[in-house]
């Protein structure tokens, strides 16, 4: 769905659509240039993410940005009427059809046709930093927000060159997801390439910011079911294969590997990669035990090498 970026420009309301990626700032060359010595010449974007999810990304400004009254650290998914706040300029974020459009009868049909979730088998890779909550208390928010907006940004264009699609970014994590198709054996390599891309970045990330004085690691699970897509505003993937994704992440940090697969996922690798690495776990929701492959990332190196 389209969004605009609505404000008070000479005594009128004015409406910017949003591109693919949208710039705020004290620029002209801006899309939304601000006259206001407050602002950074290039102070944040808002930044489109598959069909229709923006986020609002701070890109590492003196004053910050500000998401319904609060500052933001990290890229911050938009929806409807959300107000942003750039030095003291005030914008109303819209993504409503009606709002948009001016049109106001949308039919019974239509409506229903537009709610009615589709069911996708997928596979779906989270990957999460490691000791966010630590790390952000020791460095200050303009360095943390520069960081993340370049892992952000980075990690979206790993997924996309995989054949993946951002599904959202929650906190300090990615979520994303490929059509499972049981034909295409190359769809999990190109995850398991996408997952250890994303960690090279990461550590790259750590190195470029002295203020940052440990190596920052992360955890991934991968697993691959049913979900239902476009259930709601942001046509996010819900559902039990999501939800075990996020759990498989959450194994690695017990098992003390860097890679939880289901055997959902792994099964489409050839067995000989399986071996001793296979395992069962307990996990929450689960009344019965899940089997998986935990692996470190040179261990999911050597397996793509070896396609």
């Amino acid at each position: 769905m389209p969004a605009i970026l609505r404000y008070l420009h000479a005594g009128k309301l004015k409406d910017v659509a949003c591109k693919t990626v949208t710039t705020l700032g004290r620029d002209v060359h801006n899309d939304i240039p601000i006259d206001d010595l407050t602002v950074s010449r290039s102070h944040a974007m808002v930044r489109r993410i598959g069909h229709d999810d923006y986020y609002l990304i701070d890109s590492g400004s003196a004053n910050g940005s500000f998401l319904n009254g609060s500052r933001i650290a990290m890229p911050s998914l938009l929806k409807n009427s959300d107000q942003i706040k750039i030095g003291g300029l005030e914008i109303s974020f819209i993504q409503d059809q009606k709002s948009i459009s001016g049109n106001d009868t949308q039919s019974m049909l239509e409506t229903v046709i537009s709610e009615t979730p589709e069911i996708n088998e997928i596979t779906i890779l989270v990957a999460d930093i490691r000791g966010f909550t630590t790390l952000s208390e020791r460095i200050d928010i303009r360095t943390l927000t520069k960081m993340m907006n370049a892992w952000f940004s980075q990690v979206s264009d790993i997924i996309v060159k995989n054949g993946g699609l951002v599904d959202k970014f929650i906190g300090d994590c990615v979520f994303a997801r490929w059509q499972a198709d049981a034909e295409d054996k190359q769809t999990i390599y190109r995850i398991l390439n996408a997952a250890v891309s994303i960690n090279k970045v990461t550590e790259s990330i750590s190195q470029d910011f002295p203020a940052v004085t440990e190596d920052i690691k992360i955890g991934v699970g991968i697993n691959t079911g049913a979900a239902s897509i476009s259930a709601g505003q942001d046509n996010s993937a819900i559902g039990d294969a999501v939800n075990l994704a996020f759990r498989l992440e959450s194994a690695t940090k017990v098992i003390g590997k860097d890679l939880v697969m289901s055997e959902c996922a792994y099964k489409y690798l050839p067995k000989k990669y399986w071996g001793t690495s296979e395992l069962h776990i307990r996990v929450k929701g689960k009344r019965d035990p899940i089997r998986i492959v935990a692996l470190d990332f040179s261990e999911v190196e050597n397996i793509i090498n070896d396609i």
